[in-house]
């Protein structure tokens, strides 16, 4: 027990919320555009329906890092209060309307402690997506995140969805399916994933979209904790969640 309280309070849960890098398929970089519609025509030939070119990019690009951006990032991490039988869960939301001051801040918690990430579908998403945006800005990766050269023991990355599969590769549990089958109160009060692009920018409302993603990343921790059912008596208590803003250099 002792152990898992130590490996417990270096967990640093995580969730993202992405859109695309512009509001119209016609504002994006013509180079990109190209390699757009190159893109569609994959999926126009999977789904055997005509598409206009680039008709599906308000709706698709957001999920591809290279025609996406990061919104916001949600993090959370436990404190241990052994005596007490009392875990304080601790949230943080990373949310700015210029990608890259965003990914700066968050760089700088990252590098602040040995973390191991955790996060549901991170191992496809979450961690491959927050690379790729970080080199694209020219950001130097935190150390957690860094993978290349580390054996795979070495990796500080935990994916709730792995940890459910139990070695089988073919299924795919979605963070909702997993909460209600474990009776944790959803995170999809106001809206769900599909609504993220339009409520940025046709509702211009991030503040919405960062509860949303603070509501995930506490669903997150909840179910890495039913998934260990020996602290079953322990008591969670959710602290505030912070809106961090400032200015961090690289």
């Amino acid at each position: 027990m002792a152990d898992f309280f130590d490996q417990l309070s270096d967990i640093l849960f995580l969730d993202i919320e992405t859109a695309s890098q512009t509001e119209k398929f016609e504002e994006l970089d013509p180079r990109l555009q190209e390699e757009w519609i190159k893109k569609e025509l994959l999926i126009r030939m999977e789904s055997q329906v005509e598409l206009i070119p680039g008709s599906l990019y308000f709706d698709r690009a957001g999920i591809h890092a290279e025609f996406g951006q990061v919104i916001c990032v949600g993090v959370g991490f436990f404190q241990t209060k052994k005596k007490d039988k009392k875990l304080i869960f601790r949230s943080k939301i990373f949310g700015d309307s210029d990608e890259r001051e965003l990914l700066l801040a968050l760089k700088d918690l990252l590098n602040k402690k040995k973390w191991v990430l955790c996060a549901h579908n991170g191992k496809e998403f979450d961690f491959p997506y927050l690379c790729r945006r970080m080199l694209i800005q020219g950001i130097p990766l935190p150390e957690p995140l860094q993978i290349a050269g580390k054996k795979p023991w070495e990796v500080r990355h935990l994916d709730t969805m792995e940890m459910w599969k139990f070695g089988d590769y073919k299924h795919y549990t979605r963070l909702e399916l997993l909460a209600a089958v474990f009776g944790i109160p959803t995170s999809k009060d106001g809206i769900d994933g599909s609504q993220v692009n339009s409520t940025f920018y046709h509702e211009n409302d991030l503040e919405k979209i960062k509860k949303y993603c603070l509501r995930d990343v506490e669903v997150t921790a909840r179910i890495y904790m039913a998934m260990h059912p020996q602290l079953d008596e322990l008591e969670i208590e959710i602290a505030h969640s912070e809106d961090s803003k400032k200015d961090h250099k690289d």
